[in-house]
């Protein structure tokens, strides 16, 4: 319990100081462009590889993976779906099954998993997958379907290798693999510009908040509740299901894997929205939403199995 309530007040603290930033302007008209670039463009992707370069690989081969993998797929799969019939675009779609199904497993997934779970290297599962296939995929999407950078189509085909971030999670997993002990003279400033990264940002989208209408009204009211249906009930019900009917994992490894799935999603989706000029409405208020509903839901699920 105490875990969630204060991985949640660390959070409501910085997003609230991005929200008086901007209400005061300290940071001028372009604070939000600024940080959201530098977040994008330098400090995720830094982040991204030290904390892979660093992580144990054999955590890709655990049954909390599969179970991770195999939920993420089910929310963001429904959510493509209503979609496609609904009509609401790639960019929009796309954004729109990240918001479904891409957990905070870093700023709020860490604190949680130590204070709920004892461990926070259980978070490492769904944070590799994220990283290593969740992210370079949508990006990529997003890159093809015109919302990214233009050019001919086997330039366009090379997109991940283009993508900071997809570029600082790959180099990671590299180092990783291959052993290699990064040297303190490298490693340490890549360290200090990663951990820019989440306040970066979280104060980005406390800046967004200013001037913005209440969370679900407007056109994008309807993919927003769907995300949200699906990230704070659909997918840690598919996890509680695929883990005790698929796995047969019970007793703290059930908790594991429906705790990490029951978290909210990542703030970092607002910056991908931002940096692609696409549904940033959808992201900001699916972030915000699941992040005030996953509060209940992981008291809930700790009751439950804990």
């Amino acid at each position: 319990m105490q875990g969630v309530l204060t991985g949640f007040a660390v959070i409501a603290v910085v997003i609230g100081v991005g929200y008086v930033i901007g209400r005061q302007g300290h940071l001028g008209e372009h604070g939000r462009e600024v940080l959201t670039k530098l977040a994008f463009h330098v400090a995720s992707p830094a982040l991204l590889f030290t904390t892979l370069a660093r992580a144990d690989l054999s955590v890709i081969f655990s049954s909390r993976l599969l179970v991770t993998a195999m939920s993420t797929a089910a929310a963001a799969g429904v959510f493509v779906a209503v979609g496609v019939v609904r009509g609401w675009g790639v960019g929009r779609t796309t954004i729109g099954a990240l918001c479904s199904s891409y957990v905070n497993s870093g700023n709020l997934g860490i604190p949680i998993a130590v204070y709920v779970l004892g461990d926070a290297s259980l978070v490492a599962p769904v944070l590799l997958f994220q990283i290593i296939a969740v992210t370079p995929i949508a990006l990529t999407i997003l890159d093809l379907s015109g919302k990214g950078e233009k050019g001919p189509l086997w330039l366009r085909l090379l997109t991940p290798l283009r993508n900071p971030i997809a570029v600082g999670s790959l180099a990671g997993v590299a180092v990783a693999a291959a052993g290699v002990h990064v040297p303190n003279p490298v490693m340490d400033p890549l360290t200090l510009i990663g951990n820019m990264s989440v306040p970066a940002v979280l104060l980005a989208f406390g800046i967004s908040l200013c001037g913005s209408t209440m969370p679900g009204r407007g056109a994008d009211k309807h993919p927003v509740f769907l995300s949200v249906a699906l990230k704070s009930v659909g997918q840690p019900v598919a996890a509680w299901a695929l883990a005790v009917g698929v796995f047969g994992l019970h007793g703290a490894h059930l908790l594991d894997v429906v705790v990490t799935s029951a978290l909210p999603a990542a703030q970092n989706l607002y910056t991908y929205a931002s940096r692609y000029r696409v549904a940033e409405g959808l992201a900001r208020d699916s972030i915000l939403l699941s992040t005030v509903l996953s509060v209940p839901v992981l008291v809930v699920v700790a009751a439950l199995l804990g």
